[in-house]
């Protein structure tokens, strides 16, 4: 039995749907109600992912296990070092996955994207060694950050600013991608 087909509104709410609550939160009451939300949006919108689709994909799945324990220790210390750690945790994460994917010759990458992109086999490495570097880099950012500037500064770099590089980064691979599509005409007669 297939899966359902899922609304085209479920994919943006579950991705972008914690942060957004996150984001009102946090300029509304503080970061402490803010984390909670997160982590209370961020189990909603797996199960909205799971009820929808029947299943759970594993980037939104590790970054739920990632918010639920760095949430859950920013709200029981009362520190917001846990919190702003958290990012730079899930790209690490992201970063040493595809890198190990890299080193045992299975670009990772395809698993995440496959269903949407299709792409030869030279394409998924280097999309996977340019997604590696991109998500060290992130990680790397979201260190420098979370230690020289303010808390609101660092909640905006987190939620518009890395989502906004995030899409940067994504439209500058949109020629590697069209260089290594393969292509759909099969040959005739030959």
């Amino acid at each position: 039995m297939s899966a359902p087909q899922a609304p085209k509104w479920l994919k943006p709410a579950v991705d972008f749907g914690p942060l957004a609550v996150f984001l009102g939160l946090y300029w509304l009451k503080g970061l402490l109600p803010a984390t909670a939300a997160l982590m209370a949006a961020t189990a909603v919108a797996l199960v909205l992912s799971y009820v929808f689709t029947r299943k759970v994909a594993l980037m939104p799945l590790v970054t739920a296990l990632v918010v639920g324990v760095f949430g859950g220790l920013t709200l029981w210390l009362n520190d917001e070092t846990f919190i702003m750690m958290k990012p730079t945790i899930v790209y690490a994460l992201f970063a040493l996955v595809l890198g190990g994917g890299l080193a045992l010759n299975r670009p990772t990458v395809k698993v995440v994207l496959g269903e949407a992109l299709h792409l030869d086999d030279d394409g998924w490495r280097v999309l996977s060694l340019r997604f590696c570097l991109f998500f060290l880099a992130m990680a790397g950012l979201n260190e420098v950050v979370r230690r020289v500037a303010s808390l609101d500064t660092w909640v905006l770099w987190k939620v518009p600013g890395s989502m906004a590089l995030t899409f940067i980064f994504m439209m500058f691979q949109m020629p590697l991608i069209r260089r290594h599509m393969p292509d759909e005409k099969a040959p005739t007669g030959q």
